[in-house]
């Protein structure tokens, strides 16, 4: 469903594009890449210099290789559009130092620790953190899952609460909570059906 229409007319300035994608390697590693891209709606001026609307003023790319563990086990980094030229894209090879990191709790303390402020690229390391989540979503039934440990989403978003009925129905063996009642069933496909 999209948002509602706003009610105030308005001019567009910026327009940020981040876009990831996840691969399974054939050595049996996974690659998940992202790319970031700031432009504007109107010529931008900058300290080193105008970037006509639409020109990228940030065009960055982080790639991510992790094991079926989600322990990291190359990194690799690129800048191609930048503000400061031939200055911001100095900071690239920092991101080699996200290797051994594991994807699990504590991780974006960890990728603060090691990137963030002037150890690296406020742009990449947002995209390192973005990165993170879009693993669990590549990995997500590549993988047999161990019955005897939670699976990863419980208790991580309020749908997957172990305290909530939808557990309760998909996960019973988690579940901790009193209300047996079902999910309220998902009607936008019916209410979908019944525009056409």
């Amino acid at each position: 469903m999209p948002l509602p229409e706003p009610t105030t007319p308005r001019t567009p300035l910026h327009r940020r594009s981040i876009e990831i994608r996840g691969w399974k390697r054939d050595d049996g590693l996974f690659d998940i890449e992202g790319h970031l891209t700031d432009t504007k709606d109107a010529d931008f001026k900058l300290t080193s210099g105008l970037r006509p609307a639409g020109e990228p003023i940030h065009s960055m790319w982080l790639r991510l290789t992790v094991d079926h563990t989600l322990t990291i086990v190359d990194a690799a980094a690129s800048t191609d559009a930048m503000p400061w030229i031939n200055v911001c894209d100095g900071i690239t090879p920092e991101y080699r130092r996200l290797i051994g990191l594991a994807i699990r709790p504590g991780y974006h303390q960890r990728l603060k620790e090691l990137l963030g402020g002037v150890r690296g690229c406020t742009h990449l390391t947002e995209l390192a953190g973005t990165l993170a989540t879009a693993a669990f979503q590549t990995m997500a039934g590549q993988l047999k899952r161990d019955p005897a440990q939670k699976p990863y989403p419980i208790d991580r978003c309020h749908a997957l609460d172990a305290t909530k009925p939808l557990v309760a129905q998909y996960y019973p063996e988690w579940y901790r909570g009193t209300d047996q009642s079902p999910p309220a069933p998902d009607n936008r496909q019916a209410q979908k059906g019944n525009e056409s």
